[in-house]
């Protein structure tokens, strides 16, 4: 099946408004009016999300994500965003369970599956990310932990949940490390994934679900990485904080 890869900049705690309007300027002339053989998403920090919407909002090709929502509604949950909120800043993605939620902020896949949910009726689109530690790869744990992910983070999910879903795989020890999955060890995580999608959705499901791959993605290694059949896109950190570079990533990794 031909999968539409995605691109996704994961800005993390960086750049504010001034500097999301700096990128903004970078990158508009290279968007506007431009088609693209993927989808383009950008996720600022909350705090800049408003400057976004007003900078990328007529740009079609420009999807905008968050990088988390609370599981609530709204409330005395102090420091939270609801995924409610979201939605006036034109938001159409948001970033869930990525391995620093997980492992700074103690997000259990529990907690995560709430999120998952929550967004889903708010009618955000989830970038649900799942990975494994070092220690869990060199343990022989890969398969076993991203069974777990899966299973309990696409927990109560509908077809029409899934279909409205995007996968990233980080492997954990690959992020903002420098050190990046081999093209071989990326596509058997994936591979890998898409079979549990199989085994709970079915082959159609797992055929169509976007699985982008995340761990240190740079200019120099996208392509070889994005050639790989169930790699559908790439998640990326550091290397999107420079219009130019994000835009390098996606020349490179959308080449025939």
């Amino acid at each position: 099946m031909n999968r539409k890869p995605i691109f996704a900049a994961n800005w993390k705690m960086n750049k504010g408004p001034s500097e999301t309007e700096d990128f903004a300027r970078a990158l508009l002339p290279h968007v506007q009016h431009q088609t693209f053989p993927c989808d383009l998403v950008i996720a600022p920090p909350f705090v800049s999300l408003a400057k976004a919407a007003e900078l990328f909002g007529n740009v079609t090709a420009v999807a905008l994500a968050a990088q988390n929502c609370s599981e609530y509604d709204a409330g005395a949950y102090t420091g939270e965003v609801s995924a409610m909120m979201l939605k006036e800043f034109y938001v159409h993605y948001v970033i869930l369970g990525h391995s620093e939620r997980r492992a700074i902020y103690g997000e259990t896949d529990a907690v995560i599956n709430a999120k998952m949910l929550k967004a889903r009726e708010i009618n955000l689109k989830p970038i649900f990310c799942i990975g494994e530690t070092l220690e869990e790869r060199e343990g022989g744990k890969l398969e076993e932990v991203l069974r777990r992910q899966v299973t309990k983070g696409l927990e109560g999910f509908s077809d029409k949940d899934l279909s409205e879903t995007v996968i990233a795989y980080e492997p954990v020890w690959a992020i903002g490390t420098g050190v990046t999955a081999t093209a071989e060890q990326a596509q058997e995580a994936h591979a890998f994934v898409r079979s549990l999608i199989g085994e709970t959705f079915g082959a159609d499901a797992a055929a169509r679900i976007r699985i982008q791959y995340g761990g240190s993605v740079k200019p120099g290694n996208a392509a070889e990485l994005m050639a790989c059949p169930d790699i559908d896109g790439a998640l990326i950190g550091g290397a999107a904080l420079e219009a130019s570079s994000f835009l390098q990533i996606i020349e490179n990794g959308t080449k025939d």
